[in-house]
């Protein structure tokens, strides 16, 4: 289902020559956003990274963020809230880098940084000069990714806030592993891991940084942990979560995202269905949506393109 509004158009996809190890495809399609048109194309070939071209130029994959912004949903995040904090700094790091592109590259400098010091520690190495020079890169890179994460929740924060919606509010706060106050200024993160070296060193891994952090939520009507809360109520805290993002996007980046919500009618009951859908509508964002029966999109009317997708004998047969 796809729901109209500015973003792809055009979209083509091509999948490339068939081999069994080395199975590829390649998306091409016109992007408007912000009043100007691109041609945009990306591309994988089953092997390396992907390949990403502008306007017919070769450009990394952040430059695709800088002409538009993404958000998605789909159904391996509906068990966000009772999994572990990896898949939760993920689910906050991707919103992050829906407002702040640059986020992705920080967050790869620290990460970078962080392998060699494990390294050092693994290795019981006891020249401090080695860890100043590493630990200095991980504190400016992670003070950096601490404060674009602040600066995102308080961006949803601030949506929830100022916007009527049938979906629950959900209070976000950061954590760290373990109860730690995670310093949040380069100096004070710097000092930090300085003074836990001998305790990483036992671990051989680094225990205190941006990389322990968690996202909690909390319903916030019924004052109870996403957590703790039914199947229904975390799938409609994180649709909240992603309504929220989307109306803090058109604001700060001047256009609507582009909406990928696979499975988005799961848990979701007639009433929280046609409220999301008029809520995307409101937000005259572009939404692909999947569903498994026409059934689950009654409610849009003749407001959105339906497409059926099924199984041909070489390729995918799609009807309008």
């Amino acid at each position: 289902m796809l729901s109209p509004g500015r973003g792809l158009r055009g979209a083509k996809v091509d999948e490339m020559a068939r081999a069994p190890e080395n199975l590829g495809w390649k998306v091409s399609a016109e992007l408007e956003s912000l009043g100007q048109t691109h041609e945009v194309e990306t591309a994988w070939q089953g092997m390396g990274s992907r390949s990403v071209l502008i306007d017919g130029k070769a450009a990394p994959q952040l430059a695709l963020g800088r002409i538009a912004r993404i958000v998605w949903l789909v159904p391996v995040m509906d068990r966000l809230w009772v999994e572990g904090a990896e898949g939760r700094r993920k689910f906050l790091d991707r919103m992050v880098m829906s407002f702040e592109p640059r986020h992705g590259e920080v967050s790869l400098t620290y990460d970078k940084a962080m392998r060699e010091r494990n390294r050092m520690l693994k290795d019981q190495v006891r020249d401090s000069s080695w860890y100043d020079a590493v630990e200095m890169q991980m504190a400016r890179a992670g003070a950096q990714i601490h404060a674009n994460r602040v600066m995102a929740l308080e961006l949803l924060s601030a949506a929830q806030e100022q916007a009527e919606t049938a979906f629950p509010t959900a209070d976000l706060a950061l954590t760290h592993a373990d109860g730690v106050v995670l310093p949040d200024s380069m100096e004070a993160l710097q000092m930090a891991l300085a003074d836990s070296r001998p305790r990483d060193m036992m671990a051989g891994r680094t225990l205190i940084g941006p990389h322990r952090a968690d996202l909690d939520a909390t319903y916030r009507a019924k004052d109870v942990a996403a957590r703790k809360c039914s199947t229904g109520e975390q799938k409609a805290l994180l649709v909240s979560l992603i309504l929220a993002n989307s109306r803090a996007l058109a604001a700060e980046f001047g256009a609507p995202p582009i909406l990928l919500l696979d499975e988005i009618a799961a848990h979701l009951d007639v009433d929280r269905r046609t409220a999301l859908y008029d809520e995307i509508i409101a937000l005259k964002a572009q939404a692909w949506m999947t569903g498994t029966g026409a059934e689950l999109f009654e409610a849009l009317g003749d407001r959105a393109l339906m497409l059926h997708v099924s199984e041909a004998e070489n390729l995918s047969s799609i009807q309008s």
